[in-house]
């Protein structure tokens, strides 16, 4: 389905369609569906890398693997399915690279780099000393991320901050449920100890069963809303 004989304009295709329309040679086609989930991916990958500069190595190493590699995409899950998997698989490819095992400097100004589903928006009414402190927690609680081993990382950031179930977190990371239960349940005894000066009375802390399909957030985080996994025609 080229340009020349789609009927449709793009921004109404689903994603499917616009894959397909890519893999068909229309030139404009990924560019639409990155655009539609670019907040999300660029999320995922600032969660997974823990700074703004990786991060966004990490999403274009994922943008150009999946650019090249739409034709091998069959349909098994969803679009945006595997999108992540190829985000997410390009920015465990560039911690494994580097060895990182150690918490990176967050920028001070984080909220402006557009992960509008877990920071606070100037438009949030409050108590400024208390988003202060919420600021605070996000700050040490993505620093301590940093500090697990990949995996982990990417499993706890899928499943407790995106909101994923067990199950589609295994489908985006390609490995049993098994496997990412394992990688929560270690990463979050992991996050008990880094995060310790932070356990609120609240019960706000890191506390979730690995096996529920939405699990308690980690502290000073809010969970963005699910976005469809397809977009279908109005």
């Amino acid at each position: 389905m080229t340009r020349a004989t789609r009927e449709t304009p793009l921004p109404e295709l689903t994603d499917a369609e616009l894959m397909r329309a890519h893999v068909d040679g229309d030139p404009e086609a990924f560019g639409v569906l990155f655009a539609r989930h670019r907040d999300r991916l660029w999320a995922v990958a600032m969660r997974t890398m823990g700074n703004a500069e990786d991060a966004a190595d990490g999403l274009q190493d994922g943008l150009i693997a999946a650019f090249r590699r739409a034709g091998s995409f069959r349909g098994d899950a969803a679009v945006t399915t595997w999108l992540h998997r190829v985000v997410v698989n390009a920015c465990l490819d560039r911690l494994r690279a580097a060895k990182v095992r150690r918490a990176e400097a967050l920028p001070d100004d984080l909220d402006d780099y557009g992960d509008r589903g877990s920071l606070v928006s100037a438009s949030d009414a409050g108590d400024p000393s208390d988003l202060s402190v919420r600021a605070e927690q996000r700050r040490l609680v993505l620093g301590a991320l940093a500090q697990l081993a990949p995996e982990q990382r990417a499993a706890l950031v899928l499943v407790d901050i995106e909101g994923y179930s067990v199950a589609e977190a295994a489908d985006v990371l390609d490995c049993a449920v098994g496997t990412v239960k394992s990688r929560c349940s270690r990463g979050r005894a992991r996050l008990a100890v880094l995060l310790g000066v932070l356990a609120p009375s609240s019960g706000d802390a890191l506390h979730a069963d690995p096996g529920n399909h939405v699990s308690t957030p980690v502290v000073g985080t809010t969970r963005a809303p699910r976005a469809p996994p397809e977009q279908h025609r109005p």
